[in-house]
């Protein structure tokens, strides 16, 4: 990155955010601020959108799960807390990582990383690209080169135009997350589809121009996949 990583971090613990001050400090290329009072820290998040926030879940004033739930979209979310019971409700806030305390500077530096792919991966789709990590290996991909999504467990399957997938460990919310919103169209828990690609469609599937793929559409998409599509494809 060109420029420092903008962060933010609440605790009421001052000797936690001591922890994370330090290993700020440690991994480098980080402006950090912490605020004890978690509503204070709300309001500088607000104001300043950081691209990292740093959250601990359970303190007194406020939970960390209703602040997260308020972040702006572009921030990045891990939660660092003593309670590994949340930590399943913290991934579907769409939190990067989970810190449980104590943590070592290894896991944090994990944490950290991986964050950082996330906020590369939304500038290169602001940017006609969309980077996601294929293995060891981060993977441009042409938006316009983009057919389908689909979601695969704990992975999602690209589906090129040109040709063959790229296969990335992730979740289908956190892709459409780094997608423009009225380029791609979700159609079903499983699957998204760049609405340009799109031949014709039903209340139950969608056909892509050119080639034999149909796609279900699921029950509770069906409606915002009418809405959309209608006046811009033939239904059939």
């Amino acid at each position: 990155m060109n420029r420092n990583l903008r962060c933010i971090a609440i605790d009421d613990e001052p000797m936690a955010l001591l922890v994370i001050e330090q290993f700020c400090r440690r991994k480098g290329g980080m402006e950090l601020t912490t605020f004890n009072e978690p509503r204070v820290g709300l309001e500088e998040i607000a104001r300043r959108k950081p691209d990292l926030v740093f959250l601990d879940i359970q303190m007194n004033s406020i939970s960390g799960l209703e602040i997260a739930d308020t972040l702006p979209r572009e921030c990045c979310l891990i939660f660092t807390t003593a309670h590994a019971q949340y930590a399943l409700e913290g991934f579907n806030l769409d939190a990067v990582d989970f810190l449980h305390k104590p943590f070592a500077y290894e896991r944090f530096e994990t944490a950290v990383e991986k964050a950082l792919r996330r906020i590369e991966a939304r500038r290169s789709a602001a940017s006609d690209c969309l980077i996601v990590k294929q293995e060891y290996t981060n993977v441009s991909i042409p938006l316009d080169d983009i057919l389908y999504i689909e979601a695969l467990g704990n992975y999602v399957k690209i589906v090129r135009s040109s040709g063959g997938h790229v296969l990335t460990r992730t979740n289908l919310k956190s892709i459409a997350d780094l997608l423009p919103d009225r380029a791609f169209l979700r159609i079903h828990r499983s699957y998204m589809v760049s609405v340009d690609k799109i031949e014709q469609f039903t209340r139950s599937h969608v056909r892509l121009k050119g080639r034999e793929d149909v796609l279900p559409v699921g029950e509770c998409y069906a409606a915002r996949v009418i809405q959309q599509l209608n006046g811009t494809i033939m239904p059939r």
